[in-house]
């Protein structure tokens, strides 16, 4: 198994990676800070005294701002793969009471920021239900149903997937290359060096075979998806056994 293009999008657009936003017949592209809710719904956290608010005011007649959000992967070590990028699009609308403090409590799940208690002062929060989702990877743009990518969920594995393979590939690297080659059912001598995991989700390991740079890479699926980044202690050998190692505290 692999994660559907639904999750990836789903994946690129949750709030860890940087965006940015472009509005119909507006100046920009803006940088902009956003998450997703548990709907798929993009909520942005934007500064009272920005160029963004000016833009996402309404026109005459009042009607929500047309708006895309625009996200692109940033491979979590040098060698990975990108899982490409993701533009999720639909109308955005300024919340306000009581609405808005759920929405906050939705965008503290993903960024805790303190800026959250300067809401409707320092701070104003949109949102809009996404009507519209692309994904691009190697040149290739796919168009994905926008209630496939609502009902998908985010990795959970995402992120913490930078730590998890700085400790698979800067620490106890004989203990991964072992375990990697059992896997993989390759001998001990391979002269193009050891096989290294460059990336890490719900599903599985993605192997890099070859050199540095090399292209050629194969998929180690876990028995079951991830519910849980802990649950990686228990499927793979090498982080379980630094674990038990690790001093109490």
């Amino acid at each position: 198994m692999r994660p559907s293009p639904a999750e990836i999008v789903r994946t690129l657009v949750a709030g860890r990676l940087p965006g940015l936003v472009h509005l119909a017949h507006r100046p920009g592209p803006h940088h902009a800070r956003h998450v997703t809710d548990p709907d798929g719904r993009v909520l942005l956290l934007v500064p009272v005294a920005s160029h963004l608010a000016a833009a996402l005011r309404p026109a005459a007649g009042g009607a929500d701002v047309a708006v895309v959000l625009d996200v692109l992967d940033l491979p979590p070590a040098a060698g990975a793969p990108g899982l490409g990028r993701a533009w999720v699009s639909g109308w955005a609308a300024e919340l306000h009471g009581a609405e808005a403090r759920r929405a906050a409590v939705d965008f503290a799940v993903v960024e805790p920021t303190g800026d959250l208690l300067d809401l409707g002062v320092r701070f104003r929060l949109f949102r809009f239900e996404v009507v519209e989702v692309r994904w691009e990877r190697a040149g290739a743009v796919q168009r994905i149903d926008p209630g496939e990518y609502a009902e998908a969920e985010p990795d959970p594995v995402h992120p913490v997937e930078a730590r998890l393979l700085a400790d698979l590939t800067e620490r106890d690297a004989g203990q991964v290359t072992e375990y990697l080659r059992r896997q993989l059912g390759l001998t001990e001598q391979t002269p193009d060096g050891p096989p290294r995991v460059v990336r890490i989700d719900r599903y599985g390991l993605v192997v890099a075979l070859g050199r540095p740079g090399a292209r050629r890479r194969v998929r180690l699926a876990f028995p079951c998806p991830v519910a849980d980044p802990d649950d990686l202690v228990r499927l793979l050998p090498p982080l379980r056994r630094r674990a038990e190692a690790r001093p109490p505290g």
